[in-house]
C-alpha cells in the first residue's frame, strides 16, 4: 500500500520543531546536536540514552524538554539499593483488606532515569518491559503506561567508579546513545553567567501530547524509497562480523554488530530527520546523519581495535 504525507503536515511539523528548539534554548546553552537528536527520538517514539560526565546539564535538558512538551514527568535517581518495585509500584492491603496496586514513578509520559548505570542489572532489567511493551506487570496483572511514553536515561562513563554496564538487551531498546560533550569556552561563560544570577525563565508548552502522537503517526506514514530503505538495512548488517558481505575492517575489529532493531531505527530516524528539515521523503544522507548515535551502542569493538587505536566512531564512519 502506497504511503504519502501532505506538504502542509510536514511544514507544520517543521514549525513545531523550531518552536520547541527555541523554547529549550531559553534554558539550555549550546548542545545543538544533542537537542536535535533528543527531539528526533521523541518524534520517532524512541527512547534515548545520554552519556557524559556529571555537570553537563543532562538532567536539566530532559526536565526542560518535558515542560516545553507539557508532559507528565518523573525523575528516578538510580542508586545501588534501588529495587524493581521502587520504579514499577507495589501492591498493598487497603482498608477493606483488598490488595491495591500503588503505581510507581514509571507511570508518567517522560521518565528521566538518572544515572541509570549506578543501579544493579536486576533493576535495570525492570525497565525492559516498560520500554518495549509500554506496560508493566505486577502480580500477574498488566498495567498500561500512558501515551506517549519515553525513557530518557543519563549514564556516566563506564570507567567511573560504582557503575554497572547496561545489559545488551536493554541498550538495544534505546534508539539513540547521545554523547554529551563539554561546552565551548563562550558557551561556558554564558552558562556560568545565567546560573550565578537571579535570572528566571518561564517556559511555555509548545506541543501537546496529542500533537506528539500525531507527529509519530505522520513519521510512520512518510514514504521512503526502496534504495534508501535497503541502504539503511545494508548499513546495519555491514556491522556484523562473519557475514558473507562483512567488510574486512568489521571482521578484523568488531566482536558483534547491530541487530534488526538498528535497521528499523535507521529508517525511522532518517524519516524524522528529513521531516524536521522540510523534506517529504528521506534520502541516504538523512540515514547517515542519524547513523552514528543509533549504531554506537549496538556495536562492540574488540581488543585488537583498541590496541591499534581504532575508535568505534572511525570504524562505523568507514561503513557509510
Amino acid at each position: 500500500m502506497s504511503q504519502s504525507v501532505d506538504a502542509q503536515s510536514i511544514d507544520q511539523l517543521g514549525e513545531k520543531y523550531q518552536l520547541l528548539r527555541n523554547e529549550i534554548s531559553k534554558v539550555i546553552v549550546g548542545q545543538d546536536s544533542v537537542v536535535e537528536e533528543l527531539i528526533i527520538s521523541i518524534f520517532s517514539n524512541g527512547h534515548c540514552l545520554l552519556v557524559g560526565v556529571p555537570g553537563l546539564a543532562k538532567t536539566l535538558l530532559v526536565n526542560t524538554l518535558s515542560k516545553a512538551l507539557g508532559l507528565s514527568f518523573n525523575r528516578i535517581q538510580f542508586t545501588p539499593d534501588l529495587m524493581p518495585s521502587d520504579i514499577i509500584g507495589t501492591e498493598i492491603l487497603d482498608a477493606n483488606k483488598q490488595f491495591k496496586f500503588v503505581k510507581g514513578p514509571l507511570f508518567a509520559n517522560i521518565i528521566l532515569a538518572d544515572e541509570i548505570n549506578r543501579t544493579p542489572p536486576k533493576t535495570q532489567s525492570a525497565l525492559l518491559e516498560a520500554m518495549q511493551e509500554k506496560s508493566v506487570t505486577m502480580a500477574g496483572k498488566s498495567y498500561e503506561l500512558g501515551k506517549p511514553f519515553f525513557v530518557l536515561a543519563t549514564q556516566n562513563p563506564i570507567e567511573q567508579e560504582g557503575t554497572y554496564p547496561l545489559p545488551e538487551a536493554q541498550l538495544d531498546r534505546f534508539m539513540f546513545q547521545i554523547q554529551v560533550e563539554y561546552p565551548s569556552f563562550d558557551e561556558e561563560v554564558e552558562i556560568v553567567k545565567n546560573t550565578t544570577s537571579n535570572r528566571k525563565v518561564e517556559l511555555n508548552q509548545v506541543i501537546s501530547s496529542k500533537e506528539i502522537l500525531d507527529i509519530q503517526g505522520l513519521i510512520r506514514r512518510m514514504p521512503i524509497a526502496d534504495n534508501v530503505l535497503k541502504y539503511a538495512v545494508r548499513l546495519a548488517s555491514s556491522t556484523r562480523p562473519g557475514m558473507p558481505n562483512s567488510p574486512e575492517m568489521v571482521n578484523k575489529y568488531i566482536t558483534w554488530g547491530a541487530g534488526p532493531r538498528a535497521s528499523q531505527y535507521l529508517v525511522l530516524g532518517a524519516k524524522t530527520y528529513a521531516a524536521i528539515k522540510g523534506k517529504y521523503s528521506p534520502d541516504i544522507e538523512d540515514v547517515q546523519e542519524v547513523a552514528l548515535s543509533i549504531l554506537r551502542h549496538r556495536v562492540l569493538r574488540n581488543y585488537k581495535a583498541e590496541a591499534e587505536g581504532y575508535s568505534l566512531e572511525a570504524i562505523l564512519k568507514s561503513l557509510y
